[in-house]
């Protein structure tokens, strides 16, 4: 049976603590110069916690931000405009719990002839149980890892990202940028249990903690194996993997009142702001110093190995193929989808 790293929410928490307190050497290398004029950045989860920190961040340094969220539109992206003074910011609905929703923005995108150069991958959700989609799939695994890989690989698939690997040569200089956001926790998660992967299971707290950490380890064992397909040859597109470390963020907004309450006053007191834990999510997302560079993985400011199960080649090649037999299973858009003919007008 899959199992996550911590067994409970404290023992999280007091994780998060002491990560705050540790070394972080390559801080000072994001500095004023580094920038996103002329860039493109997607940012999935944006209207609140390190999603909305992370556009703040991409306004202030140039960017054109494309803030996809499934709330708090457009309201989210016209406090952005207030607080930066950038108007090249806009909100698209996007609910990754809805593989129609994503379907329909791939098309939006594709129909406006957006690239996009760089992808934050941050939208997820620690819901305290289980919770069954539209498609039958358990809400945290459709989310925090599924629907991830769907619209990543749409979005190379059609161009969006430009790739050479995909036939959509990118003709400017600069590599695409794709940036998961991870957790350190996914350190001593177990392996994929493919006798469970996909497949609908209540349950409650203590599992919902495990799981958060779990998916999180099979999302960068994915991130991994998708690196490894794109940039065979050479660095096609940029694909990392970050943990921001401990924020104060609204994603315990779920959990039961007593224990929503106890964390939300320790996140307060310990834990920085979105807008400070995005900090080391802009320095991989524009700084020189990632130019070029692919499969690397940050805690916060500090390079690291991600857990060694995730390097698993064998592994990666196994999670790729259940993903997609998963993806073909409860997507009917799965092959017959026509980006040309959309069913979403």
């Amino acid at each position: 049976m899959s199992h996550g790293r911590f067994k409970n929410p404290v023992q999280a928490t007091l994780t998060g603590i002491l990560d705050i307190f540790r070394k972080q050497d390559l801080r000072k290398k994001l500095t004023d110069d580094d920038t996103l004029v002329g860039k493109t950045c997607l940012i999935t989860g944006a209207n609140s916690g390190l999603g909305f920190g992370i556009v703040t961040q991409f306004a202030e340094r140039g960017a054109h931000v494309i803030m996809a969220c499934r709330s708090g539109i457009p309201e989210a992206g016209e406090k952005i405009m207030a607080l930066t003074g950038s108007e090249k910011v806009e909100m698209m609905k996007l609910d990754l719990a809805d593989l129609h929703s994503i379907h329909a923005f791939i098309y939006q995108l594709k129909e406006r002839k957006i690239s996009i150069d760089v992808l934050v991958a941050n939208a997820g959700i620690a819901p305290p149980k289980a919770r069954k989609t539209a498609s039958g799939m358990e809400e945290m695994f459709l989310v925090n890892y599924l629907s991830k890989n769907i619209y990543i690989n749409l979005l190379l698939k059609e161009g969006i990202i430009k790739s050479d690997f995909y036939g959509t040569k990118n003709s400017t200089k600069e590599i695409p940028r794709i940036i998961y956001i991870s957790s350190d926790s996914h350190r001593g998660a177990s392996a994929v249990d493919y006798t469970e992967f996909g497949i609908y299971k209540d349950y409650g707290v203590k599992k919902a903690m495990n799981n958060y950490s779990y998916y999180k380890l099979v999302m960068n064992t994915f991130a991994t194996e998708l690196s490894r397909r794109i940039n065979k040859n050479k660095v096609d597109v940029s694909i990392n993997v970050i943990c921001p470390g401990p924020v104060n963020s609204n994603i315990i907004r779920d959990a039961p009142f007593l224990l929503r309450a106890v964390l939300k006053l320790i996140f307060s007191i310990f834990f920085p702001s979105p807008y400070k834990a995005a900090l080391p999510v802009t320095y991989m997302a524009c700084s020189k110093d990632f130019e070029g560079r692919t499969n690397e993985y940050l805690h916060m400011f500090i390079p690291k190995r991600m857990d060694e199960k995730v390097y698993n080649e064998t592994e990666g090649a196994k999670l790729w193929k259940a993903s997609d037999d998963v993806w073909k299973k409860i997507d009917p858009n799965y092959e017959e989808y026509d980006l040309n003919q959309s069913p979403y007008n």
